[in-house]
């Protein structure tokens, strides 16, 4: 008789061995345990739901090792990872990616917040270049030029020990401790050049973005063995024109960044999305304090100081990249990269250029390269930017024609002189390389004024034209920063947000809230190189308002070749300013209602060439959602934790008469530059 999984272990009473009476009781008890299993209805159990005991089976061994040892049979690279020490004992983790066969093989070396193991392994391959394919990895030049590449985890991030913070600062007021990512680099370096045998003993660092905020921080102090750095897109000053804000008005749409790169070590919290269209996300909340709140942002001590620091003041001015430098000799070559459309940092490079160049007398030690790229496209496809299309690949240029041979010259010994001239900027309209000796070159101011008639022209405001042209912001209905739906900021799964500043500008140039000054069409080329600079004579009926200025490139109404181009309004270079911020960038300060004022701020630096057919434009309006958030238009000590009814609508007025206002009138400084 059997019991089904039972009939090993329970033994029947009159069998031989129940009459030896010390198995009675182990009778009695295997009897009492199939009853229980029965369940609580007296039904028999099903044998296939109740495990038996592991001891009455055989073991069937696990075909997985206790630990995997890869072979990597065939690759063409070694891949080491170390925990390197940093001079207060936290270590941090690196990886070393060496080619096979290498000797005397120079360093490329990254520091990133963005998970070194990741950005190492874009895929599982026996070859180094689709290992490295990806973010901050210019695989040309690491690949044929035989260079190591290490990738380092800056402290408290993923795998490397220590405590993170957002752009750690150079040790003093606002790092107390004795380290900080100069030291790191320092201190990684000569780890380096003393632990890995296959190297020449020469340290290159670059990067992009963040990474390449760290590239600059190795300037400070340098190691003697880094021998050139190169910072591509660089994070140097987060509230006047990188990530954080843009003089004064806050990128809001960045929130999700911090909260992904700050909430824990491995970037594992993720923000969640609440509405299909970001415009409706960010005015439901009402205010990014608002959202942050309902988030739980505040737990983020970076977000907790900008909170507390929404104007310029100390905390902002001391970790400046660019002030930091420029109190700094120049002992390392650095090549400045810049995107021309650099939706994230398209502050930082030229800051740093300018604080650096009028040390460089010998012309040997700063140099900048400017492309027709979104933010990071210098190491991806150069060869468009939206519906723009450019006649060669720049990227690919770039990397093979000016930083590769930039990188051997300082990296390799015996390397020939690379042939980069101090300043390789392409010229967009005409579309190609210029170099120049520096940056600017050549180029005179000239104002082109916002007449009458919303009229754009170079010739100054007549007696008795209009005084003003007007419009109404009303914050309960901003103006899009681009056509609705709005999508998140991101790269991946079909996200367009590298494109933004290539949008074309017609929606926002038709609303009733958008002042669109035009020229008349161009008989001759117009080129301009540098920034230009807003000169706003406005009033406002509120006492506090943003101003946005842009600069646009208004293209034929049909284009040969190109019929999507027809009309197109191409932005070469915008920008906002909080006008609360008129008169000091430390201390708020309402403005007068209805008194006309100057609002001077400058634009992000262009190399453009407004060809023959063209249209000049400039476009003024008072809001530029969600990328940055709302000005209430009535004055509040803090616009994080503006209150609904705090948001008015105003009338704005742009004054370009200039008998009202003599010697004064509003325009658009250009830096024109006159072409053979």
């Amino acid at each position: 008789m059997t019991h089904g999984i039972y009939s090993a272990s329970i033994v029947a009473p009159w069998s031989s061995s129940a009459r030896q009476p010390q198995n009675r009781w182990h009778i009695a008890l295997q009897v009492a345990l199939m009853i229980l299993s029965r369940g609580a209805a007296g039904q028999a159990a099903d044998p296939t739901k109740t495990a038996p005991p592991a001891a009455l089976y055989p073991a069937l061994p696990s075909e997985t090792p206790l630990k995997f040892v890869p072979t990597h049979d065939g690759f063409n690279y070694t891949r080491r990872e170390v925990e390197i020490p940093m001079r207060d004992g936290v270590k941090l983790h690196t990886v070393v990616l060496t080619p096979k066969g290498a000797q005397g093989a120079p360093i490329l070396l990254t520091r990133t917040p963005y998970d070194a193991d990741k950005l190492t392994t874009r895929a599982e391959s026996a070859h180094l270049g689709p290992t490295l394919q990806g973010y901050d990895n210019a695989v040309e030049t690491i690949v044929e030029g035989g260079y190591i590449r290490v990738v380092q985890d800056v402290r408290g991030k993923h795998h490397s020990e220590g405590d993170y913070v957002m752009n750690r600062p150079l040790r003093g007021p606002l790092n107390p401790t004795p380290v900080d990512h100069a030291t790191d680099t320092y201190d990684t370096i000569d780890w380096l050049v003393k632990n890995v045998s296959e190297s020449n003993g020469r340290v290159g660092i670059l990067g992009i973005s963040y990474n390449g905020f760290l590239p600059l921080m190795a300037l400070v102090n340098p190691h003697p063995a880094l021998k050139v750095s190169v910072p591509m897109n660089p994070m140097v000053d987060g509230w006047m024109g990188d990530d954080w804000f843009h003089n004064g008005a806050f990128r809001q749409q960045n929130m999700p960044y911090i909260y992904e790169q700050v909430a824990d070590r491995k970037s594992e919290a993720k923000w969640w999305i609440s509405h299909f269209d970001d415009y409706d996300m960010f005015m439901q909340a009402g205010s990014a304090g608002e959202l942050g709140r309902r988030r739980g942002l505040e737990q983020v001590g970076f977000w907790r100081k900008i909170l507390e620091h929404p104007s310029y003041d100390s905390f902002w001015r001391e970790q400046a990249v660019d002030r930091l430098l420029a109190a700094q000799p120049i002992k390392v070559p650095v090549m400045l990269v810049h995107s021309l459309w650099d939706q994230e940092d398209i502050y930082g490079a030229i800051a740093v250029y300018r604080a650096l160049q009028p040390k460089d007398a010998a012309h040997d030690k700063v140099f900048l390269v400017m492309g027709p790229w979104h933010h990071g496209q210098e190491i991806d496809d150069g060869s468009g930017l939206g519906a723009l299309k450019f006649h060669s690949n720049t990227a690919l240029y770039f990397r093979r024609e000016i930083l590769r041979p930039f990188l051997d010259q300082y990296l390799r010994e015996g390397a020939p002189k690379a042939d980069v001239a101090p300043v390789m900027a392409y010229e967009t309209g005409s579309d190609a390389w210029r170099r120049l000796p520096t940056w600017p070159a050549g180029a005179t101011s000239k104002p082109m004024y916002l007449n009458a008639g919303l009229k754009l022209s170079f010739a100054a405001p007549k007696p008795g034209d209009a005084a003003s042209a007007e419009y109404t912001s009303d914050p309960s209905k901003p103006v899009p920063f681009r056509a609705r739906p709005i999508q998140p900021v991101g790269y991946d799964h079909g996200l367009t947000w590298p494109q933004w500043l290539v949008d074309d500008q017609r929606e926002a140039s038709g609303r009733p809230d958008v002042l669109a000054f035009v020229s008349d069409v161009l008989d001759e080329p117009v080129k301009i190189s540098g920034q230009p600079v807003a000169h706003l004579i406005a009033s406002t009926s509120g006492t506090d308002s943003d101003w946005v200025v842009k600069l646009i490139d208004v293209y034929p109404d049909e284009v040969a070749g190109q019929p999507g181009m027809g009309g197109y309004q191409l932005a070469v270079a915008m920008d906002i300013f909080r006008g609360r911020y008129r008169e000091s960038l430390e201390t708020p300060k309402a403005l007068a209602a209805d008194t006309p004022l100057l609002f001077r701020f400058s634009l992000p630096t262009a190399n453009h060439v407004f060809r023959p057919g063209h249209r000049i434009m400039v476009q003024v309006q008072s809001s530029w959602f969600p990328l940055y958030d709302r000005n209430p238009q009535a004055f509040v000590p803090n616009i994080f934790w503006a209150q609904p009814g705090d948001y008015k609508k105003a009338v704005q007025r742009i004054f370009h008469s200039s008998e009202n206002f003599p010697g004064r009138a509003s325009y658009i400084e250009l830096p024109l530059v006159t072409l053979p």
